[in-house]
């Protein structure tokens, strides 16, 4: 799904949100509903082509275990009411390669040791592209942060790789990465709500009584209040 570049989103004042982010959103990019949606869309892409084969899900966190979560869930109801089950087993990773809204020189991978599980598995990558799609166009064009996580899992030769990504965030550059599945193309913007972050700020983004979780444009204001 493309969101346009005009796409006005949804005005703030239809959802309920967090008092203490008033005045550092500018409007709703996404609805949690439309994004549990194509979720399970996504989820019924993957069945089909993942076979007999069992997964290997590897989350990048933090941002991404929102995404994983809700997408594991779905895999899994689907392989509940179908002819054949499918073993499911999760492991963590984090990537850190942000200060505020600035790239660092160096990327961090921090857990997933015994990436050695992999070997002669097939792997779903459950990576939420969005953590790095900010200001820096390098990152945006190059999937410089991807391209060395996988660099580091193919060491292990697992059976078979897939990466899942709820947003890539759309580049005119032509060797930008592009994930095997992906629920949204957006804009050239920065992001918070769903497990997306701003300085570990925003993760909250809900409707409070029954937490479904949107997918905000943070404001110039927002990014000062909480830049570290």
């Amino acid at each position: 799904i493309q969101i346009s570049d005009n796409w006005p989103g949804y005005s703030l004042d239809l959802f309920t949100y967090p008092q203490h982010y008033y005045g550092d959103l500018e409007y709703v990019l996404i609805p949690h509903g439309i994004i549990v949606d194509r979720t399970e869309r996504l989820a019924k892409d993957i069945m089909q082509d993942i076979g007999d084969n069992d997964i290997v899900v590897l989350c990048v966190l933090k941002g991404g275990y929102k995404f994983c979560a809700d997408l594991v869930e779905h895999i899994k109801n689907l392989s509940r009411n179908s002819e054949r089950f499918i073993s499911m087993k999760v492991d963590f990773v984090r990537l850190k390669s942000y200060h505020n809204d600035e790239s660092m020189q160096d990327m961090q991978i921090m857990g997933g040791d015994d990436l050695s599980k992999l070997t002669g598995k097939v792997s779903l990558l459950c990576f939420l592209l969005i953590l790095f799609f900010m200001f820096c166009k390098d990152i945006v064009g190059t999937g410089r942060t991807m391209k060395v996580l996988l660099n580091n899992i193919e060491k292990c030769k697992p059976k078979m790789i897939k990466v899942a990504s709820l947003l890539v965030k759309r580049t005119s550059r032509p060797d930008g990465y592009r994930p095997d599945y992906y629920g949204f193309e957006i804009p050239d913007l920065f992001v918070v709500g769903y497990a997306l972050d701003y300085n570990e700020h925003f993760r909250d983004l809900n409707v409070m009584l029954y937490f479904f979780l949107h997918i905000c444009v943070i404001n110039d204001h927002g990014k000062a209040k909480y830049r570290v």
